[in-house]
C-alpha cells in the first residue's frame, strides 16, 4: 500500500478499472485522481440525448459530469460498453462506434494523438 498512490495511501482503497471491447472505465475516481490528471482544466463538450456514429481518430479519455451512455463497437448491435456520471472513460485510437445517449451528456476531454 506505501508504494501506492496518495489516493490509495488515504483511502485504502484502490481504483478499479474495467475494459470491455477495447474501452476503459474507471468508475467514480477520487478527486484527487481527477486533479492529478488536471481533468478540470480540460475542454468540454455535451449533446442531447441522441444516437449517432463516431470514430476516434486519437485515444480520447473522458470524465462525465452528467449524463448516461451506451457504445457499440462497429458492426455490433448486441456488445456494448455502458458509462455515466462520474466516470471516466478512456477510447482507444481508431476505435469506430455508435454512441446511445439515453441522458443528456455533459464531459471533459483530452485527445492523445
Amino acid at each position: 500500500m506505501a508504494d501506492g498512490g496518495a489516493g490509495e495511501v488515504q483511502t485504502g482503497v484502490k481504483q478499479l478499472v474495467e475494459e470491455k471491447l477495447g474501452v476503459k472505465i474507471e468508475r467514480n475516481p477520487s478527486e484527487s485522481r481527477l486533479s492529478e490528471l488536471g481533468i478540470r482544466s480540460w475542454p468540454k463538450w455535451g449533446c442531447a440525448v441522441s444516437k449517432f456514429p463516431w470514430t476516434y481518430d486519437a485515444q480520447e479519455t473522458c470524465y462525465l459530469l452528467k449524463g448516461k451512455v451506451k457504445v457499440y463497437p462497429e458492426g455490433s448491435s448486441s456488445d456494448f460498453v455502458e458509462f455515466g456520471a462520474g466516470d471516466l472513460v478512456i477510447f482507444p485510437k481508431g476505435m469506430s462506434c455508435t454512441w446511445d445517449v439515453s441522458s443528456p451528456v455533459d464531459k471533459h476531454y483530452q485527445f492523445k494523438y
